[in-house]
């Protein structure tokens, strides 16, 4: 079904995609038009701060993100003595988050401002995080689930908003390389941030580093918050200038 859709929104496309300039003859034509076309992005995203912004918080979230998740069914199943059918409860408690934002996403950021929502949604339900590591066994599981569906909450309304304000104030001809370089940084740090959280839970204990883990996700939101973000509350026209 997903490749059926991805085949039927190709086929949707109106502007066919240009082919890049032919190289010169010679090795390595490849692997020099992908660095300069790298660093075109990021010299692009250092150009504005508010790309700048959400770039650091994205990259951070992730990475105490993916710390929380390598650590997180050692914790529910060593500290919380959870069976296998709870950790699947608790997971599918936390889908109804980001279900239930899914279905509200457009009221909220007309209501709320389509440019401030980035950093509502960023900071507005971290306290929430902090139910996971003051989850406890037996009913105390629920904590676990309403914490993880607070941070489902936030990945829908933040991606959305900030994707889209990423879309929409990039020309065309960089898009594809302003998104490689997101790509690059924000899921680089994803195999560090594992690591981080192993090394942290063998260290200080599972409980602990959940703690420092959770809060590191929510501190992400300090990038957006003090940013230009703060002053706006709808995204610039489409091709108007942006920080």
């Amino acid at each position: 079904m997903a490749f059926l859709v991805s085949a039927l929104t190709l086929c949707l496309l109106r502007e066919a995609p240009k082919p890049p300039a032919a190289e010169p003859a010679g090795g390595g034509g490849e692997k020099v038009r992908l660095r300069a076309e790298m660093r075109e992005g990021l010299a692009f995203i250092r150009s504005r701060p508010i790309l700048l912004a959400i770039l650091a918080c994205t990259a951070t979230s992730n990475f105490f993100v993916i710390a929380k998740s390598s650590i997180e069914v050692t914790f529910l199943v060593r500290e919380l003595h959870a069976s296998s059918t709870a950790v699947g409860l608790v997971f599918s408690v936390s889908a109804v988050g980001g279900l239930a934002v899914g279905a509200v996403a457009g009221r909220l950021s007309r209501r709320i401002g389509t440019a401030r929502i980035i950093w509502v949604a960023m900071a507005v339900p971290g306290p929430l995080y902090a139910l996971m590591p003051l989850a406890r066994p037996g009913w105390g599981l629920l904590l676990y689930g309403f914490g993880l569906a607070a941070f489902s909450a936030n990945v829908g309304l933040y991606n959305i908003a900030a994707t889209s304000y990423q879309q929409q104030i990039t020309p065309s001809h960089l898009l594809g390389r302003v998104n490689a370089a997101f790509m690059w940084i924000c899921l680089g740090v994803i195999p560090i941030g594992a690591l981080f959280g192993g090394t942290l839970g063998s260290a200080l204990g599972l409980r602990t580093a959940l703690w420092i883990c959770v809060l590191g996700t929510w501190s992400a939101a300090l990038f957006v918050v003090f940013s230009p973000l703060r002053t706006m509350r709808d995204m610039p026209a489409e091709g108007a200038s942006s920080p």
